[in-house]
């Protein structure tokens, strides 16, 4: 059976490992989906996938930004009129600007609450909206989620919302058969976490692939054996 998985964040990190690594594996995922913002970056992501590609899979790849809610919407229209039934979804895009509390812009908090919170939110409901049916919903937060940090406000807030929504959207959505698993990766050496930790030696700590191949274990058919309030993900 055909099966359509749609990831966010694609043009680096933990988004660009996951869709090489669904594209590469073993499950039986035919469509991959894409959203990232237009860059370098995801431009070269996109050749990426289709190089690696099976010749029976299908790549869909969306410039959009998902912190802009009415693109987002659109975009997700645009999904679900031309691939159809999004079985898999990973929201994995992530912002932040990290300051002291004291020095925290209003605007920039709530963008990193729009791509960080309201961007999953905006995806999972509007496809529940138009009849979509998941099979999986992965809700990428973060150890910092689970303890804040100095300096993180505006990052740990975000992420501390995103676990607690994820147990609601499990207990709702199960009666559909939806499973709904949200992971907290640790350090792990993305571009966001050199934001976050500038100083640190990103060869010495998780990689994104590590990562993708948890949620890549979660899309399986073991995964609904690993189902848990909330899946922390570190060495």
């Amino acid at each position: 059976m055909s099966r359509v998985a749609l990831v966010t964040g694609a043009s680096r990190g933990i988004g660009r490992a996951t869709v090489d690594r669904l594209l590469r594996g073993e499950s039986p995922i035919q469509t991959i989906v894409t959203m990232a913002r237009k860059s370098e970056d995801y431009s070269d992501a996109i050749d990426s996938f289709h190089a690696c590609k099976s010749p029976d899979a299908e790549v869909v790849a969306l410039e959009v930004d998902v912190g802009d809610r009415e693109a987002l919407k659109r975009a997700i229209a645009q999904v679900k009129t031309g691939v159809g039934n999004v079985d898999l979804l990973v929201n994995n895009a992530g912002y932040t600007n990290p300051v002291p509390l004291h020095q925290v812009d209003f605007e920039d908090f709530e963008r990193t609450m729009a791509v960080n919170l309201y961007a999953p939110f905006t995806l999972v409901q509007e496809l529940l909206h138009l009849g979509n049916r998941f099979d999986l919903i992965v809700n990428v937060a973060s150890t910092a989620g689970i303890r804040g940090r100095a300096g993180w406000l505006t990052y740990s807030a975000s992420k501390a919302a995103v676990i607690n929504m994820s147990e609601v959207m499990r207990e709702e959505l199960a009666i559909y058969g939806t499973r709904v698993v949200c992971i907290s990766p640790g350090r792990t050496a993305t571009a966001l976490r050199r934001v976050l930790a500038p100083d640190e030696d990103p060869a010495s700590i998780m990689q994104p692939e590590h990562v993708s191949e948890v949620i890549e274990m979660l899309a399986s058919p073991v995964g609904k054996f690993i189902d848990s309030e909330n899946l922390v993900v570190r060495q």
